[in-house]
């Protein structure tokens, strides 16, 4: 289904009743109002067109496009025209809005009734851009000069052996050229180049795009910068310091207050900030050709690869929250567990196929917890379901291994092929006792504090009474396990699993494990206190007794998101925030209440700056203070509705400076986040400043990481619709 006609079918809900039995709000209260949310679509040109759009223009009602083997117009939603023998390199309109093309040295009409040809002395040039002047005046700039037919050819003077870019008149009949030797202006006087008076030394005399305004304006892109001379002398220059993402700039599109860019790499739009359109999530190709903004909300943009079309289509986050339920039904439910689909033509969805995934427990804990919330709030009877497919697909991951109380990292049918892991630390298939299934080894942290953070929720808000006791039986064992093995899990193998390790000697005496000493110990606190909630059973109380006053364990949460000086663990942070809010939900151990609200309140400082949502909620809910909740609100709008993992590459930018130090992973990344939109893939766990992330469109992500912190958001009160 398309993502248009979906969200045109979804029903708006205006009152809701909320359940607040697991943990108080803060009182904030954020009306979800309808917002613009930016949807990229791919225009289909006819058949036979090329798919090198050189100009769009529109016309009334219809709108034009130029490819390099013709003329199409677009009108009542269909297309009309074909191909022609010639091959264009580019595209203008007259004063009478009747379309001309130019080839590489002659130039015609659309309808092809008259035919010019550039000048003897000019054969061997090639034609970069024209403008009418007025009716009677063709101006032709090519890659050696500037040529102006009126009848006959004349040469301009002054731009001899320039590279000729763009053209344009102002109100007063001024003529404006941008060359690669300067930027020349005809006055009544006669030609200037303006480099020689006034302009910035650091322009380098060359100029790549012009348009004049209504107020007679002259905004240009130079080397390095987007500027403007005023008709007030109010003059501006804008660089990268001043947020210009990249250049130089190679057309210019203005819309009322709006500005839109072209580049070799990316569009860009200026409102009150800035916006960046780079890689496929946007662009079929990143080199702009043209941009041609059909109203206040819809764009369409030229490249040699065809045309995207970006809009803004107002929108409430729960609309939103049913495109990506939908696509999670259709792309990522395998047995009830969710996670990223494999794409076996990267980008096409119609590829897509259900894979197994290294943590596909913890993934699914996330959409389990996101449908426990979602139905607290809705009592959608889809959310409850939901909610209990994946629930059981978690009870699945332990007895599968026929280990008590040890969770595979995921499973399959035995029939399944299932993807071999490529992590450093090895991991096998297994088959189960019964011959049905096949499960992952090597459980890890991960995976319980998935485990132990979603299933309360749901015995809290979806479970029935015999579910309940299934749940309790699910955490008991898991607990037992932990407890009666040193406070790890052990392996099909009888050894312990590479990073499910919460045993005092390792945290507290280990040098290779002092890392985890702060988050590992806030994990095992934080399930010792669940498994309390639900089983009652006390001798997962003495465990957590004994863990803070043996080995001080309460003190070491004060350890979490601590590492190596100005290095930040992104995949930790979901392994201490999960943990964070079941502790708060299910401790009433009062006494030390003060010191994790110390732990987590350092570790919201620290995680403040990503503004990753579901950290903003759930400090918020332990600190019962605002958390930046609108930051929250935000970010959920940005979020792109494209969940594909094309490849974003930011490491060109002007805007974004460079770290001198490279991230843990020993990746390049930027002093601060890139903006969502124009990042890849970031779910909670990755580092929102990496330049370059995706993975060519070969995957698509569930999405379930805009679930979780909309439906905690609502549920808390912080968000309404």
């Amino acid at each position: 289904m398309k993502i248009d006609r979906l969200i045109c079918s979804i029903l708006l809900v205006f009152s809701i009743q909320f359940n607040t039995k697991s943990q108080p709000s803060v009182g904030l209260k954020l009306v979800h109002e309808t917002y613009l949310q930016e949807i990229k679509s791919d225009i289909k040109l006819p058949d036979l067109a090329s798919s090198n759009i050189l100009k769009l223009f529109k016309t009334k009602e219809k709108v034009t496009c130029v490819t390099s083997n013709g003329i199409y117009s677009f009108q009542n939603n269909s297309w009309t025209g074909k191909p022609n023998h010639s091959v264009w390199e580019t595209a203008t309109l007259d004063k009478k809005n009747e379309i001309w093309l130019a080839s590489k040295n002659f130039i015609q009409n659309g309808d092809s009734t008259v035919l010019l040809k550039l000048p003897e002395n000019s054969q061997n040039d090639t034609i970069s851009c024209l403008a009418w002047e007025n009716e009677k005046v063709l101006h032709v700039g090519t890659n050696n000069g500037l040529l102006t037919y009126d009848g006959s050819w004349h040469s301009v003077s002054i731009a001899a052996g320039s590279r000729v870019h763009a053209i344009a008149a102002d109100q007063k009949g001024d003529l404006w050229v941008a060359t690669n030797n300067g930027l020349l202006l005809r006055i009544a006087a006669g030609w200037f180049n303006m480099d020689a008076h006034l302009m910035a030394k650091g322009l380098k005399r060359q100029y790549f795009a012009l348009e004049t305004t209504a107020k007679n304006d002259v905004v240009f892109g130079g080397l390095f910068a987007l500027g403007c001379i005023a008709k007030d002398g109010d003059h501006w220059l804008l660089r990268g310091a001043d947020g210009l993402p990249y250049g130089p700039i190679t057309s210019i599109h203005s819309f009322n207050k709006t500005i839109w860019l072209g580049t070799d790499k990316g569009a860009i739009k200026k409102d009150s900030t800035w916006h960046y359109y780079n890689g496929k999530r946007w662009l079929p190709n990143n080199k702009i050709n043209d941009i041609l903004p059909l109203d206040e909300h819809t764009v369409w943009i030229a490249t040699p690869s065809g045309i995207s079309q970006i809009k803004q289509t107002p929108m409430t986050l729960e609309q939103k929250a049913s495109v990506f339920e939908e696509r999670i039904s259709l792309r990522h439910n395998r047995y009830g567990l969710i996670s990223q689909s494999l794409l076996t033509t990267p980008g096409d969805l119609s590829t897509s196929k259900k894979t197994t995934n290294d943590n596909d427990g913890l993934w699914t804990a996330i959409y389990l917890a996101a449908e426990c919330f979602r139905y607290a709030v809705t009592k959608d009877p889809e959310a409850k379901k939901n909610a209990i497919n994946s629930y059981e697909a978690l009870e699945r991951l332990e007895t599968a291994t026929g280990i008590s109380g040890l969770p595979g990292r995921s499973f399959a049918a035995a029939s399944d092929t299932v993807i071999q892991s490529r992590s450093p630390y090895p991991k096998k298939w297994h088959p189960s006792a019964d011959g049905k299934w096949q499960w992952l080894d090597d459980a890890s942290s991960d995976e319980l504090a998935g485990h132990l953070f979603a299933i309360p929720l749901f015995y809290d808000l979806v479970a029935d009474a015999p579910t309940k006791k299934r749940i309790k039986g699910l955490v008991d064992r898991e607990m037992t396990h932990i407890i009666t093995n040193n406070f790890q899990f052990i392996d099909f193998d009888g050894k312990p699993t590479q990073w499910a390790i919460w045993n005092p000697d390792s945290l507290n005496n280990v040098p290779g494990r002092w890392y985890e000493r702060g988050t590992n110990s806030l994990q095992i606190l934080s399930f010792l206190k669940v498994a309390v909630y639900i089983t009652g059973d006390q001798k997962f109380e003495k465990a957590y007794q004994m863990l803070i006053q043996k080995h001080h364990y309460a003190e070491n949460t004060l350890e979490a998101k601590r590492a190596v000086p100005y290095e930040n663990s992104h995949s930790d942070d979901i392994l201490t925030y999960l943990p964070y809010y079941s502790l708060f939900a299910y401790s009433k151990d009062t006494k030390h209440l003060p010191t994790y609200t110390t732990s987590i309140q350092r570790a919201w400082n620290a995680a403040k700056p990503d503004r990753t949502p579901l950290w903003n909620i759930i400090a918020s809910v332990a600190l019962k203070k605002d958390c930046d909740i609108a930051i929250a609100k935000e970010e959920l709008q940005l979020i792109p509705m494209d969940m594909i993992t094309w490849t974003m590459d930011n490491s060109h930018r002007w805007d974004l400076q460079a770290d001198q130090l490279i991230d843990r992973s020993r990746k390049a990344q930027a002093t601060r986040i890139i903006p969502t939109p124009e990042a890849g893939i970031v779910k909670a766990n990755s580092n929102p400043r990496e330049f370059i992330i995706g993975s060519n469109g070969t995957h698509e992500d569930d999405g379930a990481y805009f679930l979780l912190p909309y439906w905690m958001g609502r549920y808390h009160g912080y968000f309404q619709k």
